[in-house]
């Protein structure tokens, strides 16, 4: 990622519908295995500049939420959230003793790894989690989704549903909930790409980019679908979608 893509990044996680609607699919499949109130530490694994490290702070009981990141520049705008446990490092080789954490996350960075790195990545997780406690992971999903956004943000694959959780299986991970995500508004993302591909055009941008103040107001609309697919996962898992997530538990000795 470019300098310009954290900066924007930043700024939009606070506000921009996907975000938005994304922390309500997290946090509705969250609140099935971690109870809030109970003290955790936690860990998000790839924590980028930082929205997702205050949100985490619900499940932890006043316990403590760490980020890390390979970027120093995301570091910094984590810094600028008021964040502080930060590490600099690869989530393929965490820099933490065993059993350290009772919830790690990993919000869209396995498919930004290099050479098999996401394989080591979910084993170190599993290392620095303590037994019972959970990973929670979410991915780009379809590799036939492939865009000109996936070419500028370095993404490396897009999974399907059962390739990642049989990398958690792999492991050691009992899953405790795998489904898809971003579901009512995947037939839109595959009418774009298909018809980007038949016109020949795949630009290497990102889409993650500020609107103009007079179309702020698509962010409430835009968001309505992925909430109410929040309230449908409180019951069921979803079959197809944009991102695949999976939540898988360290078995206790």
């Amino acid at each position: 990622m470019q300098a310009q893509d954290y900066a924007y990044l930043y700024e939009l996680e606070e506000n921009f519908w996907w975000f938005v609607g994304m922390r309500e699919i997290s946090q509705r499949l969250l609140d099935r295995v971690c109870a809030k109130g109970t003290r955790r530490r936690a860990l998000d694994a790839g924590c980028g500049t930082g929205g997702m490290l205050s949100w985490l702070s619900q499940y932890t009981g006043g316990g403590s939420v760490v980020g890390i990141d390979l970027s120093q520049t995301a570091l910094e705008f984590c810094q600028a959230r008021d964040q502080r446990e930060l590490t600099q490092g690869s989530i393929a080789e965490l820099p933490f003793a065993d059993s350290t954490f009772d919830l790690v996350t990993s919000f869209d960075v396995f498919q930004h790894v290099l050479d098999k790195g996401d394989v080591r990545a979910i084993a170190e997780i599993y290392r620095v989690l303590r037994p019972g406690g959970f990973a929670f992971v979410r991915v780009s999903a379809y590799e036939w989704l492939r865009s000109g956004h996936d070419e500028a943000l370095a993404v490396q694959r897009r999974y399907t549903l059962g390739e990642l959780s049989d990398e958690m299986r792999g492991a050691g991970f009992s899953i405790r909930r795998a489904t898809y995500a971003n579901t009512l508004l995947l037939p839109v993302a595959a009418i774009k790409r298909l018809a980007l591909s038949r016109i020949g055009s795949r630009n290497a941008e990102s889409e993650v980019k500020p609107w103009p103040k007079s179309l702020q107001w698509l962010n409430g609309l835009l968001s309505l679908p992925l909430k109410l697919e929040a309230e449908v996962l409180r019951k069921m898992d979803l079959p197809f979608g944009v991102s695949a997530i999976c939540i898988g538990e360290k078995s206790t000795p």
